[in-house]
């Protein structure tokens, strides 16, 4: 019997949130049939797919019983139900990334311990199971504090730079990492199909919230020494490698200011950290994606122009229908891209969409990125 073609393939998505609309963008050029599964009625994807269908994420039995009509199953979240999509896995379902590393991700100290024992570079870490026991490591300190599941978007970590910080500890399974003196936080998004081909987008630079543990801006390319990028692609392809991955993984890392890297946390997904390379590269990350799970040939991952983004989060203090202020003025901007990611209702620090700038340097774009983040505001 004949492959199917690529159009003919029936693709469910697990989440139907900005990934997934992003993705289903990019799906479009190829004419693929995406269904998307997700727990909110009024989700970003709802009005973009012919079939959307309203269901609990880690409910076993109805995403199995949703997933049995495709031949192809992704994700855009790692909330999902692991243990159908192995049972659809053995069904003959193609899932990737596959069941076992979602599963792998799904819990930061499962993460961490695979690391260590693939010799994957990363700081140095013990695990908790309350906070009595993150209060018996003092000799850690500073120290992060992080939750083994149900931690996301920043949410789940906490930072424990004293001894009188320890009162914020989680009082559940989690760990505690020795807070690394790094220099620059950066990112690499690596792509590996079938076939074992992979790709990897251009070492991008993040910064951070102070507060939220969200990227508030990225930059790219990142501004790093030859030696620590070529290392930084080496490592990311050994991480996707190492565990065997079909599809796009986000490897974020520490530069320490001895020139070290450290791996973070990874993303089997889809990612933040990517989100520029729908102008700034010649394959966008969603695209890049869909040819991995799809085994088609990689795309060309190369930076077009120097580019950085921006998180549109809902402003503090409003929660309620969303208020785009300062959209027209930055729409005016020569080189800057507004992606808005169809959520009705926004709240504090809820990513709300993003902005990409694309300028002939570094130095300029830190300007427009500064200006767009000053400008645009979402309120209620």
């Amino acid at each position: 019997m004949p492959a199917k073609d690529i159009t003919d393939l029936k693709i469910g998505v697990l989440g139907g949130g900005q990934l997934g609309r992003m993705m289903i963008q990019s799906a479009i050029n190829y004419n693929l049939d995406i269904s998307i599964l997700d727990p909110d009625q009024n989700a970003p994807c709802a009005h973009l797919v012919k079939n959307f269908s309203v269901g609990k994420l880690t409910d076993d039995e109805l995403v199995y019983n949703w997933g049995k009509q495709f031949d192809l199953i992704t994700i855009e979240i790692e909330n999902v139900s692991v243990a159908a999509l192995k049972k659809l896995q053995s069904d003959g379902v193609k899932v990737f990334p596959q069941p076992e590393i979602i599963e792998l991700i799904q819990d930061k100290r499962k993460q961490k311990t695979f690391y260590k024992a693939n010799r994957i570079p990363t700081s140095d870490f013990v695990l908790t199971e309350n906070a009595k026991e993150v209060e018996q490591q003092k000799d850690m300190l500073p120290a992060v504090n992080k939750l083994g599941t149900e931690g996301y978007d920043g949410r789940g970590v906490q930072m424990i730079r004293t001894e009188d910080d320890l009162v914020k500890a989680f009082d559940k399974p989690g760990l505690l990492e020795k807070l690394v003196d790094f220099d620059k936080e950066i990112s690499v998004v690596v792509a590996r199909n079938e076939k074992g081909e992979m790709a990897c987008f251009p070492v991008v630079e993040l910064s951070y919230h102070p507060e939220q543990n969200l990227v508030e801006f990225l930059f790219a390319p990142a501004q790093i020494p030859k030696e620590a990028e070529e290392q930084a692609y080496t490592l990311a392809k050994d991480v996707i490698e190492k565990l065997d991955m079909v599809g796009l993984l986000a490897v974020e890392m520490f530069l320490t200011k001895e020139g070290e890297l450290l791996v973070n946390e990874v993303a089997p997904r889809t990612h933040n950290s990517g989100h520029h390379t729908i102008e700034a590269n010649r394959t966008s990350q969603f695209e890049q994606h869909l040819r991995a799970i799809l085994n088609l040939p990689l795309g060309s991952a190369e930076l077009i122009t120097p580019a950085a983004m921006v998180n549109l989060l809902g402003e503090d203090g409003y929660t309620g229908n969303a208020q785009y202020e300062g959209l027209e003025e930055c729409m005016a901007m020569k080189g800057v891209y507004v992606h808005l990611y169809g959520k009705k209702l926004t709240k504090p620090f809820r990513k709300m969409g993003h902005v990409t700038i694309a300028d002939a340097t570094i130095e300029d774009l830190k300007i427009k990125a500064r200006k767009v983040k000053d400008t645009l505001k979402v309120k209620a």
